[in-house]
């Protein structure tokens, strides 16, 4: 199945240039681009893509809320964000995962490391540098556990459950939990949609927030 990209960014040279390395490949289509926040909201309407690589720093409106605005309510089928930007700084990276994006890269990469994180977001999977990691869990373990009805909400999942978060958070694949926890890969990929149901989360970044916010794994 193809995977249909909207690139949102204010460079017009970056837009051509990731657009064209996107469309070269056989599951990947680009069917719109944009140079605002406001333009990607607008062209997420109409096209409904899978997956929205977005610019940070833009005109009109930035990458956070457009994101923001994205992934607002509760529809599934709300296309992924993958922020892309060349600034690796803290507040960018908590701001657009609480925003709902699904991942976070930097434009200093590899290009073709691009189309590995866009197929890894449109699979529903987190993206996120090990830096960037480490810092999220440093962020979210220093703030105060979370009010009741947040751990009302952990109390919904099973002990099982329970567990698998807790290996999500730490960065298990689905073929990871699977070898972990002795079970098969369709078992482990049932275990994290049923977690995904039941915490109202929209992918697997969201689950790692969550994991850390309700202190049910803290870094050490």
């Amino acid at each position: 199945m193809t995977i249909s990209v909207l690139v949102v960014d204010d460079q017009e040279l970056l837009r051509t240039a990731f657009s064209s390395l996107i469309d070269a490949e056989d599951d990947l289509a680009v069917v719109g681009r944009a140079g605002d926040g406001r333009r990607a909201v607008e062209l997420v309407a109409e096209l409904s893509p899978d997956v929205v690589v977005m610019d940070v720093r833009m005109p009109v409106m930035d990458g956070i809320e457009a994101t923001r605005q994205i992934t607002a309510g509760p529809d599934a089928a709300a296309p992924r964000v993958l922020i892309l930007t060349t600034f690796d700084l803290d507040e960018y990276v908590f701001e657009a995962l609480l925003a709902g994006a699904s991942g976070f890269a930097l434009k200093s990469r590899p290009l073709d490391e691009l189309l590995s994180a866009i197929r890894t977001v449109a699979a529903g999977d987190a993206l996120l540098a090990p830096s960037v990691t480490r810092r999220l869990i440093a962020h979210f373990t220093g703030r105060a556990r979370a009010p009741s009805k947040a751990d009302r909400r952990l109390e919904e999942l099973t002990e099982r459950e329970q567990e698998v978060l807790s290996l999500v958070a730490h960065g298990l694949s689905n073929a990871e939990l699977a070898e972990t926890l002795h079970v098969s890969l369709p078992t482990a990929k049932t275990h994290v949609s049923r977690i995904l149901t039941k915490l109202g989360a929209r992918d697997r970044t969201q689950l790692v927030i969550l994991a850390y916010e309700l202190g049910l794994v803290t870094a050490k």
